[in-house]
């Protein structure tokens, strides 16, 4: 399965998608003018992941912001990943979520996302 990169910009995060080491990485800003289009590509690899993943899979999570249109994106995201916690077990699927120290939002919607997942969360403050 092919390694899946996104290059960032300043309106859209950089992504790397690993299926050999099981290395799932969206960092930067999200706020693109089509989160649909955007988040596709990022939907249909998991999909694809999801039939046979890596024994672990290590999510992280290092957004400074998102947009409404791509919360509801990201929450795509973490469904498919949990089809694949699902599948391999509960140390099949780690998420970090990455935030930094004072920005009380993000925090939260890291929470807001482990409330409605079912997938073990780990809430990492990044000191400035």
């Amino acid at each position: 399965m092919e390694t899946l990169t996104i290059q960032g910009s300043p309106k859209t995060p950089t992504v790397e998608m690993d299926a050999k080491s099981g290395v799932i990485e969206i960092k930067g800003r999200s706020i693109p003018e089509n989160s649909i289009d955007f988040y596709k590509p990022i939907v249909e690899w998991l999909d694809e992941y999801a039939s046979s993943p890596s024994g672990e899979t290590t999510v992280n999570i290092k957004l400074e912001y998102f947009n409404t249109s791509s919360s509801k994106c990201i929450l795509d995201v973490f469904k498919k990943l949990e089809l694949v916690y699902k599948k391999s077990g509960e140390k099949g699927v780690v998420i970090n979520w990455f935030y930094e120290e004072d920005d009380e939002d993000m925090l939260e919607a890291g929470e807001d996302y482990q409330s409605i997942l079912k997938i073990p969360f780990k809430m990492i403050e990044l000191e400035e």
